[in-house]
């Protein structure tokens, strides 16, 4: 018999190069108060469910952002295997000079150090099985960054009506996993 388990994936809140438009993957700059106040959304959003382990990336934004939903009512861990995508040479650049389709983004990174869409895909869904394939995980929160959460979508399924809608600071994902397999069950997008 399979048991269903519930993933909760969140991207961070806002942050200062969010405002300025720089890319931002490996490299990172702190919340700001729009920011905090999604975190704190989350954590008016957590509080009637029953979280048994939380995980944020190692960048700081992650955890501030997590920190603030959860509001140290459980202990959590950092991985880096749930940070942004590697952008190499182009961290804290202008956003201007992204790829303009996903499809572009793909292998773009890599000759200037960065990483693959693919290989951020791959390192999410795997990272994301072994924390949800754990015998006492049932209901888990992670928080990551846009980049990761929609790669990983990626590996599960078209993403492009998610992407329509916008991937939103602060918004959160819902998935059921069971049989080894994530389903999207909702997208929360806090309207802050």
């Amino acid at each position: 018999m399979n048991e269903t388990k519930t993933l909760y994936l969140m991207r961070h809140g806002e942050t200062l190069f969010n405002v300025e438009n720089k890319i931002q993957g490996w490299c990172d700059s702190p919340l700001t108060d729009r920011g905090i106040q999604q975190g704190l959304a989350a954590h008016e959003f957590f509080q009637s469910i029953e979280l048994d382990h939380a995980y944020s990336s190692t960048a700081e934004r992650a955890s501030d952002t997590l920190e603030l939903a959860i509001d140290a009512r459980l202990p959590y861990q950092r991985l880096k295997d749930l940070r942004e995508m590697g952008f190499g040479t182009f961290e804290g650049e202008s956003e201007r000079l992204n790829p303009k389709s996903p499809k572009e983004y793909q292998s773009f990174f890599v000759p200037y150090g960065g990483e693959s869409s693919n290989a951020v895909g791959e390192r999410m869904l795997k990272t994301l099985t072994g924390i949800m394939s754990l015998e006492d995980r049932h209901v888990v929160l992670a928080v990551s960054h846009a980049g990761a959460c929609f790669n990983f979508l990626r590996m599960l399924q078209d993403p492009t009506e998610e992407l329509a809608k916008g991937f939103t600071n602060g918004m959160i994902f819902k998935y059921q996993f069971t049989a080894q397999q994530f389903h999207l069950e909702e997208v929360i997008r806090p309207q802050i």
